[in-house]
């Protein structure tokens, strides 16, 4: 018995010892010092310019709240890529040094030069070279070095054809669609097939045999002409002697958006002249862009 009280009291002690050692060791991650970069916000700014030491610049401009691509193409953004860009306004890190020496760290001729401007005037951060242990890029900026990761650096360098918009029409576009007229296209012209979309939310088609459900209508149109996204985009220069099929897609104000489908398959291919851009979409996405489920009736 006596022998069992000394085990239990043991492991009280041991218990007790744990609790105390825990509560008194101290805390590394508190003790740890997390420098911000800066106090900016990117509500800011207002233009974005990247700039390179052998290719030409990207530059971004906000309109209407709205990012569009000024160099090297003019173009609608990708917001989520322009937002990575301005995300370096909000890093932290554990190191922070004096820019005295731009060479040492590979500032005096940087990788990136990235300039934000707007109503907090203009800031400039300059990307320079890696450190060997941490594998974290030495950036520049207001008479500081910070070690952050290289992802800042890459958001930046993303090829300008990646930071175009891949969603076929703009945020206002979106909200104003009134309709589609696809009469234009093969599998539609027996039926000169459009689609009109009312202030009320109603779907109208033109077609007497055509049964749609109004559901069915919403929900092809929030898939296929809201929320979906092309694979990738690219520049052309439309040829006004080629004929292609093609739809337009109607808004409210009467504004008519032009479409010309390029090509089926292997992918769906459809060009927006007017932007002077091509769309590519997998070919189930194309398909369904431009079949509405209209239920025609024999």
């Amino acid at each position: 018995m006596k022998k069992r009280w000394l085990v239990n009291l043991l492991l009280l002690a041991l218990v007790v010892g744990i609790a105390l050692f825990l509560h008194l060791k101290p805390n590394q991650q508190a003790d740890t010092v997390k420098f911000e970069v800066s106090a900016l916000k990117m509500a800011d700014f207002s233009a974005v310019k990247v700039e390179f030491p052998a290719k030409a610049a990207t530059a971004f401009e906000k309109q209407d709240n709205y990012w569009m691509m000024r160099k090297p193409y003019a173009a609608r953004a990708d917001q989520a890529s322009v937002q990575r860009i301005l995300s370096i306004i909000a890093a932290t890190t554990q190191t922070r040094l004096p820019l005295q020496d731009p060479a040492k760290y590979g500032l005096d001729q940087p990788s990136v030069k990235l300039t934000l401007s707007g109503a907090k005037g203009e800031h400039v951060f300059t990307f320079g070279t890696y450190n060997p242990v941490t594998e974290e890029q030495y950036v520049g900026y207001a008479g500081q070095v910070y070690l952050l990761p290289g992802q800042y650096s890459e958001a930046a360098a993303t090829q300008p054809i990646e930071m175009v918009d891949k969603t076929p029409l703009a945020p206002s576009e979106r909200k104003q669609l009134a309709g589609f007229d696809f009469a234009h296209l093969e599998q539609w012209e027996q039926n000169a097939l459009k689609l009109t979309l009312a202030a009320d939310g109603k779907w109208t088609v033109n077609d007497a045999k055509a049964k749609p459900t109004q559901n069915d209508l919403n929900e092809w149109m929030d898939f296929s002409w809201v929320q979906a996204q092309a694979l990738s985009v690219e520049f052309y220069t439309p040829d006004r002697h080629q004929t292609y099929p093609s739809f337009e897609v109607v808004l409210r104000d009467g504004k008519k958006l032009h479409f010309e489908k390029l090509q089926e398959s292997p992918e769906y291919q459809l060009a927006r002249p007017d932007e002077g851009i091509i769309y590519h979409f997998s070919n189930d996405t194309g398909f369904t862009m431009v079949n509405p489920p209209i239920n025609l009736q024999k």
